[in-house]
């Protein structure tokens, strides 16, 4: 019997929760698809009225621009890559594993879609993730975003998965910035393999080649930690 999962964001880049009616999770169901197909600039707040049967002011009753919207898609795929990878790491008391198995959670998390989650297609939202995060961050309003408490979800995905790393090798001096990379990662290597091949050594299977690259990176990299001393 799959078990039900709602993901809900106490957030800033929304006016009301989409995730307390059902008109917001039709919002968020059709923009995820909407933005995969079209991308993030010919997507518009008039296109997704039409395509949910609404109006354009229905749509800006729940989010104040696109950049917003597309802050909290962002979001709401860290939270739930967050709490995926707890659930499938419970039980597995070596932390090495559990590290590896994070990463294997991370790097696959666009193969299938997720039974649990029953109004968001986790493929595409992870294609619109791959292809278009980084706009969330490279802005000049990311300072005053960030005050604002927009990206915790992916600081707190860092946090929990570099104190993991640090159960693995507490000498290790780089713990956030080795996770942010992997994570970051695990996007801009399907990016350019689909995109700019010659950026990158990944080509035909791209999500176990991603998921073997960034295996070698981090553990190498805990392996082999350098003396400061």
């Amino acid at each position: 019997m799959t078990t039900n999962i709602q993901i809900s964001l106490n957030h800033k880049s929304y006016l009301r929760e989409p995730e307390s009616t059902e008109l917001g999770k039709k919002i968020i169901a059709e923009s995820v698809r909407l933005m995969d197909a079209l991308g993030f600039e010919d997507f518009t707040f008039k296109k997704l009225a039409s395509e949910i049967g609404s109006t354009e002011a229905s749509v800006y009753r729940y989010f104040e621009n696109k950049h917003k919207l597309l802050v909290y898609l962002v979001s709401w795929y860290w939270a739930w890559l967050h709490y995926t990878v707890m659930f499938r790491t419970q039980n597995i008391a070596d932390p090495r594993e559990r590290l590896r198995r994070a990463i294997e959670v991370v790097t696959k998390a666009g193969q299938a879609d997720d039974p649990a989650v029953l109004h968001i297609d986790e493929r595409s939202l992870h294609r619109v993730v791959v292809a278009e995060s980084a706009k969330v961050y490279h802005t000049k309003e990311v300072d005053t975003e960030n005050k604002a408490g927009y990206f915790l979800e992916m600081k707190r995905f860092c946090q929990y998965l570099a104190q993991i790393l640090l159960e693995v090798n507490p000498a290790y001096p780089y713990p956030h910035a080795l996770i942010s990379t992997m994570l970051e990662a695990a996007h801009q290597q399907l990016f350019y393999a689909q995109h700019l091949p010659s950026l990158t050594d990944i080509k035909t299977e791209r999500f176990t080649e991603t998921e073997a690259f960034l295996q070698q990176m981090v553990f190498a990299a805990l392996d082999h930690t350098p003396d400061h001393r």
